[in-house]
């Protein structure tokens, strides 16, 4: 599998959202990124939080495995959010990434266990 640099023709508004995210995450982004952040350490992979990637803002990426994490509240599971998190998913494939979602209810009831799909999905398990 080949490794996709992330897009360099990421605009100044993307920027600043990105950075606004990164200052407000929800309860389950901060838990998550909490264990996500020692994997440069545990297994020298970079995952970046808020990061941009062509039009959209991810929750997480480590872009070495192609690979997009998102953290999803409630407004996800509504039918035009169900829509929306298609059509993302569906153009982050077209551009060679994979896409892990876990609910913020899967990160409460099983964290370890979304921990182990992240290890798997990187080959680190």
């Amino acid at each position: 599998m080949g490794v996709l640099l992330a897009p360099t023709s990421i605009g100044p508004a993307a920027i600043k959202r990105a950075r606004a995210l990164r200052r407000n995450m929800t309860e389950g982004e901060r838990k998550l990124w909490s264990e996500l952040k020692e994997f440069r350490r545990l297994y020298g992979l970079h995952v970046r939080k808020q990061a941009p990637i062509g039009p959209y803002i991810v929750d997480f990426v480590i872009h070495e495995r192609n690979l997009v994490i998102e953290v999803d509240g409630e407004h996800h599971f509504t039918p035009e959010g169900m829509e929306k998190d298609q059509k993302r998913d569906a153009w982050f494939g077209r551009e060679g990434y994979r896409v892990l979602r876990f609910s913020t209810g899967e990160l409460t009831d099983s964290f370890d266990g979304c921990i182990e799909e992240i290890l798997r999905e990187v080959g680190a398990m």
